[in-house]
């Protein structure tokens, strides 16, 4: 059975309508996966949860889907989505485990090396440390760029930022990145 491309024009009209909303749903489902998971992983750290997160982004997107207008790309409306539940989650598991909302979110490595999944060396481990050491709008920023490597007008679509306070937010990041591995060498 041969691959059909993915067209995000036909996609997003086929899923305003009723009887092809489920197969072009399915379809953003395979072509959106991956990206959205690894970002999610980034953010929340453990496999498993976010395993979860990525389930109740689409079931939110899902649930959504009538809203979505097409003002922006649907990967943009995904990312926003994806990083809202992110949060959310993240929030959750602060106050299950009694940590302040304003505390960092180092709590998340804790779990990092016991994670069957995570497979880094010492070296990945020291820099999510790090990177749960930023605050969350740096983590989003220093995340979406170096691992994502999007576009500062992209992550500006998705996070409603000027570009320039994202430049900034990242350069602060690295700085940070940098501060914590130079304590711990």
């Amino acid at each position: 059975m041969a691959r059909t491309t993915y067209d995000e024009t036909a996609i997003i009209e086929q899923l305003h309508h009723q009887n092809t909303a489920r197969a072009a749903f399915s379809q953003v489902i395979e072509h959106y996966s991956s990206t959205l998971y690894w970002q999610i992983r980034r953010m929340v750290i453990d496999h498993d949860d976010a395993s979860d997160v990525l389930q109740n982004t689409f079931i939110k997107a899902w649930t959504s889907i009538d809203h979505f207008r097409g003002d922006a790309k649907l990967s943009t409306w995904l990312y926003k989505i994806a990083i809202n539940e992110s949060i959310t989650f993240i929030n959750k598991k602060k106050a299950q485990n009694n940590i302040s909302l304003d505390d960092d979110d180092t709590f998340l490595t804790n779990s990092l090396e016991s994670d069957e999944w995570f497979d880094g060396d010492q070296a990945q481990v020291l820099l999510q440390q790090a990177i749960a050491t930023l605050p969350e709008k740096q983590r989003l920023v220093f995340n979406m760029r170096y691992y994502d490597e999007m576009k500062y007008e992209d992550m500006s679509e998705i996070l409603n930022t000027s570009v320039g306070a994202l430049k900034a937010s990242y350069h602060h990041a690295v700085k940070k990145i940098e501060a914590f591995f130079a304590e711990h060498d």
